[in-house]
């Protein structure tokens, strides 16, 4: 994918806006950066990468001549038709999406026939339509407007965009949505062409089903249990049917991350606010929040009173191949057992400064072999595979107690138990 390109503008480089912007100069494209923060623009001009995702620093690397980073958004404008819109939409006190960046965005175009807004960022259904009618009464009714939602995953998400499963656009049948669908032809995706609305619903409906799917095995890992089956082997039977498939059918602590938490909210909200109560999504909410703390319970099973108990962590990001702390377990988790009076000492091999910024007062070990030393119990709370190759022989010598909770069911059980720990993981027997 060397063919040269149409030049486009990407506006916000965090996840989605550095892996888009890297990701089509891999197909040929110039890319014009924009981004407010001075600070991380002076590093992607040093070619360096402000956040841990696999393949993305040798992506910057190799297209850097394709690749224009600025604070402003003169070069973007004047050099790009498409400017794609990939800023932070954090969710608010009230669970809404947080647009005031968008609409920055939107407030700063000036009055043109040329250009396009193709909105990235995830917005709640109907903000396309908001700007547009926002851009007719400011007389800026040529610019046109694409909805064109992203289905990246963190960790893999370099992956994710150079083969994509498949590419919505929303769009008003005008030149914008066929430059979007031209500007995609080299990933060869299944190409989804459809209204404004319902691309921005296809984003939402998504991640909203699969937090279902991982809220839904967490019940059946807990009725597990109760009831002495194995959620492993009921997710592996479950998961052959095709009607089904085996994704995100692993129990575990819970889904985290921004998207999932942010946008099952969202629709929730949305749905709300249209006058629809979602209860579905009152339970999928509820679920994955009790899921974080029956760790807790399990540990006071195992040990009694938590005061003056040593807990390990071992891992802070909500997932492993990223240090993004937003939506992880280990917030939560840390918090319940702090105010249980416990002592929590946590490891994790890249999210540490991320995570010190939402937790300063944690004790935080350089190895996993100093985080278990002297503690009483161990957590697995992310699936890194340096936690999954540990030694646990090693493990249960460092330990002052003996009780290991898997919380990502990613440990081999009998290699735990035959260091003389006792294993507990979610939903297993």
């Amino acid at each position: 994918m060397s063919v040269e390109r149409e030049p486009i503008g990407v506006i916000g480089t965090g996840y989605v806006g550095l892996v888009t912007a890297v990701g089509f100069a891999e197909a040929g494209s110039h890319v014009w950066c924009v981004d407010i923060d001075q600070a991380k623009i002076k590093r992607l001009r040093r070619g360096e990468v402000p956040i841990h995702e696999p393949g993305l620093q040798e992506l910057l690397e190799r297209n850097g001549e394709r690749l224009d980073f600025s604070a402003e958004l003169s070069g973007a404008l004047e050099n790009a038709r498409l400017l794609f819109v990939a800023v932070g939409t954090p969710p608010t006190a009230s669970g809404d999406a947080d647009l005031s960046a968008v609409h920055e965005v939107v407030g700063a175009m000036p009055s043109s026939g040329e250009h396009a807004l193709v909105m990235k960022s995830t917005v709640p259904c109907g903000t396309g339509a908001s700007i547009k009618r926002i851009l007719r009464e400011e007389r800026r009714a040529g610019f046109s407007y694409v909805s064109c939602p992203e289905f990246l995953k963190e960790g893999s998400a370099v992956a994710d965009f150079l083969h994509p499963d498949r590419v919505v656009i929303g769009d008003d049948g005008d030149w914008a949505g066929d430059a979007v669908a031209r500007l995609y032809e080299p990933f060869r995706a299944p190409l989804i062409r459809t209204d404004i609305a319902s691309a921005e619903m296809i984003k939402l409906a998504s991640n909203a089903f699969l937090a279902t799917k991982i809220s839904f095995i967490n019940e059946i890992a807990n009725v597990c249990e109760a009831l002495g089956a194995d959620v492993v082997e009921v997710a592996r039977g479950m998961g052959l049917d095709v009607r089904i498939g085996p994704k995100f059918l692993h129990a575990g602590l819970g889904y985290g991350g921004s998207c999932f938490t942010k946008d099952v909210s969202a629709l929730k909200l949305l749905a709300g606010n249209s006058g629809y109560h979602f209860q579905l999504l009152n339970a999928v909410i509820e679920v994955n929040e009790l899921q974080k703390r029956r760790v807790v319970a399990k540990l006071q099973r195992h040990l009694g009173e938590l005061a003056s108990k040593r807990i390990a962590l071992l891992g802070l990001a909500f997932k492993p191949n990223t240090d993004d702390m937003r939506g992880a377990s280990s917030i939560v988790l840390a918090a319940r057992l702090r105010a249980e009076g416990a002592e929590v000492r946590a490891y994790d091999p890249i999210a540490e400064q991320e995570a010190r910024k939402l937790m300063p007062a944690l004790q935080y070990a350089s190895s996993a072999h100093e985080a278990v030393s002297g503690a009483d119990a161990v957590v697995l709370v992310t699936e890194w595979p340096e936690f999954v190759q540990l030694d646990f022989s090693q493990v249960a010598a460092a330990m002052r107690g003996n009780v290991v909770i898997d919380g990502r069911n990613a440990l081999n059980p009998q290699a735990v138990r035959a260091a003389g720990l006792i294993y507990e993981g979610v939903g297993r027997r």
